[in-house]
């Protein structure tokens, strides 16, 4: 009973609306019945509801279109039902006696039908030929063109377009009589249903629905009015992201992004409107955004940037005037722990200094910065780790000769990478093939290795080039001469002079 007095109600306020407004709230109302007709299978109606269909199926000629929870056979079997209960329970209170009398003419009908003659030979009378009187033969016309129109209305397989356009041409009486059966079926459905599931079409009607009908928050009632203003704004959402979506193929030629990143590479100082400059040097014009867009994805892994040049090209820029040193840990014949200090160019990977001892104390090796540099050769940037056998007094020692310390950060060998690898080349190609007496014995070895390193053994660092040799063109007809090293550990291969 509910459901109907509130059918009825939004029946009659939609009355006073605007036929537009009508038509689209009657659109609004079927999706969500197809809605709910997907999600309850069978609904249970109750008398009442039963009732409401009978009454409009008498009072309402089109009332089949808008049915869509039950058959109209069935409104019409219970129509049937009800007429049979009505005069059944009439009959079982009042008795036969209610029945009016026959007239004459109908008497005579009877004993003439009874006695198997017409009253005339060869005629028949007016009341058995039955002649159909005007007001049947209109209703006979008006049941055919109701059919007809119900077989042409594109109303009930057609789509939502198809809908409006037939409602644009019915009566208001009829829009506003659907209104209440549409209310109706949905309040039932939704009463009977838990929570429909609403698909990505469903909830773009209700949307576009909610644009174009002013009184869609009365309407709508599957989903709370917040839930479809949130469809909405997520919509809006999806739209833009869409249309800011960078796009799969970059104007710009291969060509032009490969020099964009390869300026932004080289040139860590440079920001977008220099590198912008740089591209008008060479006739070709890229707006500065764009330029910062293919930047975006080199700065971060090759240094640079606002923060200043990269640890490599820091060092490029100062190996000529910078020295590295570190110490080399080994062991004698009887296990002791031996110590070994050495002093390595940058530029060149020159060996500068080598020294040993068994006990490095921080006097010893600011002694040998003091040694390395006698001859009046000091190095304006010194790297060293953060050992403690440098301490303060390395620090003042290399102060006292205009170098400036800088020490690497914790746990990162790669900051001293030179260092590093001649530690292993040292170890590889001279301490691991021989035994150690004491710390003169190490000292003397690493002298051998110094000069046989710094005169004889090329670097792949500097492109298989001996470091203490300068670039020069060799007489390939004169004789190669042979020469052993670390008393044949190693072999030096010359041209004579």
């Amino acid at each position: 009973m509910k459901e109907l007095l509130v059918a009825m109600i939004g029946a009659l306020l939609a009355g006073l609306r605007p036929r537009a407004s009508l038509v689209a709230e009657n659109l609004a109302l079927r999706q969500q019945l197809a809605v709910l007709c997907r999600t309850v299978r069978r609904p249970r109606l109750r008398p009442v509801d039963r009732a409401f269909w009978v009454v409009l199926s008498r009072a309402w000629s089109r009332w089949a279109d808008a049915v869509a929870i039950v058959k109209p056979a069935t409104v019409i079997a219970w129509h049937r039902r009800g007429f049979a209960s009505f005069w059944a329970n009439k009959s079982r209170r009042l008795g036969p006696c209610w029945l009016p009398c026959a007239s004459g003419a109908e008497s005579r009908r009877e004993s003439t039908i009874a006695s198997g003659s017409t009253g005339y030979p060869g005629t028949c009378s007016k009341e058995a030929m039955c002649i159909p009187t005007i007001s049947r033969i209109r209703t006979w016309l008006l049941a055919g063109m109701d059919r007809l129109w119900s077989q042409l209305a594109p109303r009930k397989q057609a789509g939502e377009i198809a809908a409006v356009a037939v409602d644009a041409l019915r009566s208001r009486r009829e829009l506003v009589l659907e209104n209440a059966v549409l209310r109706h079926q949905v309040n039932v459905l939704r009463c009977r249903s838990k929570r429909p599931k609403l698909c990505l079409l469903d909830r773009l009607k209700l949307v576009v629905g909610a644009r174009w009908l002013p009184s869609w928050r009365q309407v709508i009632v599957l989903v709370q009015p917040e839930t479809v203003l949130h469809w909405h704004r997520a919509g809006f959402r999806r739209f833009w992201r869409r249309r800011a979506r960078p796009r799969t193929t970059s104007p710009l030629p291969p060509e032009t992004i490969d020099l964009i990143r390869d300026m932004a590479t080289r040139g860590p100082l440079w920001g977008a409107e220099r590198i912008r400059g740089e591209l008008l040097k060479l006739g070709i014009k890229v707006s500065k955004r764009t330029i910062q867009k293919y930047m975006r994805g080199v700065r971060g892994k090759n240094g640079g940037g606002p923060g200043g040049p990269s640890w490599a090209t820091f060092v490029k820029n100062h190996a000529e005037r910078m020295w590295v040193c570190d110490f080399i840990q080994t062991y004698d014949l009887l296990f002791r722990p031996l110590y070994a200090f050495f002093i390595v160019h940058l530029a060149s990977r020159r060996v500068i200094h080598v020294a040993a001892t068994r006990h490095p104390t921080q006097a010893w090796t600011a002694q040998q910065l003091r040694n390395a540099t006698m001859d009046g050769d000091a190095p304006a940037v010194l790297l060293r780790d953060r050992d403690d056998k440098f301490g303060p007094a390395f620090d003042r020692a290399a102060q006292g000769l205009g170098a400036k310390v800088i020490r690497t950060a914790v746990r990162a060998p790669n900051m001293n990478a030179v260092a590093e690898r001649f530690v292993g080349s040292a170890r590889r190609e001279l301490l691991d093939h021989v035994l150690l007496v004491d710390d003169r014995h190490l000292g003397s070895l690493l002298r051998q290795y110094q000069r046989y390193f710094n005169d004889s053994r090329p670097h792949q660092g500097l492109g298989q080039r001996v470091p203490a040799r300068p670039a020069i063109v060799i007489d390939r007809s004169k004789p190669i001469a042979v020469t052993s090293v670390l008393g044949g550990l190693h072999v030096d291969y010359r041209r004579t002079a």
